[in-house]
């Protein structure tokens, strides 16, 4: 029988070579998830054990096989997968079951993945911390009393306790990179465009989110992505795809490390020093890694963001409208502040990311890869909804405890949340090691000569 904890990459090459089946794999699978899940919850609307298991025996006699055929997989409750019920954590939502996939749910499908449910995510995604009235919480793994960070939580949670070898999850305003950094795993936010969007709704003013793949390593996140990626013609804003796998041995590089952007994030105490622990691993790979100014204002990024990400939100909430008294409150406040927006407010938000464009242009001229911590603060108590201060800062919104994660979502910049380590708490984090649009194999492959370095992810958590 296989490791709960093997990689995709050698799950896959052993169900192609015959040493391993897909039913084995699924068993497995199964029973780790009956195992650990009712501690974590982070795997919710479990299809049925009988149906599942012969799925599996079908995909065993197929001779036709795609990159991920016969890998059981859970896939984030935001993404339709026809059949399985679809919540996004809200009580509106929680009897609704799509007839149709998603557009990655088709790619991964026709790719042979096995769907066996989802994983679990904050109500309609908002929020870095996942928990929601229709599935509850999901627990860090590695202490079971603390918040494992979202959107992308359930994904993150089953492949740090080894329920998942490979998870799909989404990233707005770092849904792929906290949960990453707070569950010793791996997620990567693609370059803008290279995962293309749902082709629904809006195609062009509301596009700051986007899918992308999470692992226990930069290999199989690859992997994933090169399932994921690519133009899809109903989608005018999709970038050409390029594979990303063999990932090749990365190239000395120069890397500039940002840390609390000049004092203006405020950070728990022990965060930058852990992650500066692993700036001495790409040093001792052979990369020149030094301090960077603040190469603009963090306050003008923030308010560029927190303005367009409220008038995406509200856009996508505007058919709850007259239901929105059962959405959580920081739901409410998102659609009302999108709603109340103005023209201008607009126009001025989008020059302020234009400038924050052109400064990071010429940033890249210098280095060729940028890091930053993935939180502010340590995974915090599990039935806190979210941080009020950090290190005595007020935190003036739900989410501004998060303002790392915007130099890249403001800019759609391709960014790998990898492990840096564990605090004096025993609690994981991560940094986000991130480059120029379109240099998605660049940080993989730096990402991957990183993960040779450390293997962080064999630390595995002590509460399972």
């Amino acid at each position: 029988m296989p490791s709960s904890f093997q990689t995709a990459t050698e799950l896959l090459a052993e169900l192609r070579s015959g040493s391993l089946s897909a039913v084995e794999l699924m068993q497995n699978t199964l029973d780790r998830i009956t195992e650990v899940n009712p501690q974590l919850n982070a795997i919710v609307s479990l299809r049925d054990r009988d149906a599942l298991m012969a799925e599996a025996k079908v995909a065993d006699q197929v001779k036709t096989r795609g990159a991920l055929h016969g890998l059981p997989m859970a896939v984030k409750d935001l993404t339709n997968v026809a059949g399985i019920r679809t919540t996004h954590g809200s009580p509106m939502m929680a009897d609704f079951i799509p007839q149709t996939d998603g557009l990655m749910v088709a790619r991964m499908r026709q790719a042979g993945a096995i769907f066996i449910g989802k994983t679990n995510t904050p109500e309609f995604g908002l929020g870095s911390h996942t928990f929601n009235p229709v599935h509850g919480a999901t627990c860090n793994p590695y202490n079971l009393t603390k918040s494992c960070g979202g959107s992308s939580g359930g994904a993150a949670v089953a492949l740090a306790s080894g329920m998942l070898a490979l998870a799909d999850g989404s990233d707005m305003m770092g849904s792929l990179r906290n949960p990453a950094g707070w569950t010793n795993t791996y997620g990567f936010r693609p370059s803008w465009g290279r995962v293309p969007a749902e082709p629904s709704g809006d195609l062009y003013l509301h596009q700051l989110s986007t899918c992308g793949p999470m692992a226990r390593c930069p290999e199989d996140i690859a992997l994933l992505l090169d399932v994921m990626a690519g133009p899809d013609p109903r989608i005018p804003l999709a970038r050409a795809a390029e594979t990303m796998m063999p990932l090749p041995e990365a190239r000395p590089k120069r890397i500039g490390w940002l840390g609390d952007w000049g004092g203006a994030m405020p950070m728990e105490p022990g965060i930058l020093q852990q992650c500066e622990t692993a700036l001495k691993v790409f040093e001792e790979l052979g990369h020149v890694v030094e301090p960077v100014a603040p190469p603009f204002s963090a306050e003008r990024i923030w308010d560029s963001w927190v303005t367009l990400r409220s008038f995406a939100v509200a856009a996508g909430l505007k058919a709850h409208e007259s239901t929105k008294h059962q959405l959580k409150d920081t739901a409410i406040w998102e659609l009302e502040r999108g709603q109340a927006m103005s023209g201008t407010q607009i126009q001025l938000a989008s020059e302020a990311r234009s400038d924050w464009h052109r400064a990071a242009v010429q940033l890249f001229e210098t280095y060729d890869a940028l890091i930053l911590p993935t939180a502010q603060c340590w995974p915090f108590d599990v039935g806190l909804d979210y941080p009020r201060q950090i290190s005595g800062v007020e935190m003036d919104t739900y989410h501004r405890w998060m303002q790392v994660v915007l130099p890249v979502s403001l800019l759609g910049l391709p960014s790998l949340a990898a492990p840096a380590g564990f605090g004096e708490n025993g609690l994981p984090i991560g940094i986000q090691i991130f480059g120029a649009l379109g240099q998605d194999r660049e940080i993989l492959s730096l990402g991957n000569a990183y993960h040779g370095a450390t293997g962080w992810p064999d630390r595995k958590p002590p509460t399972l």
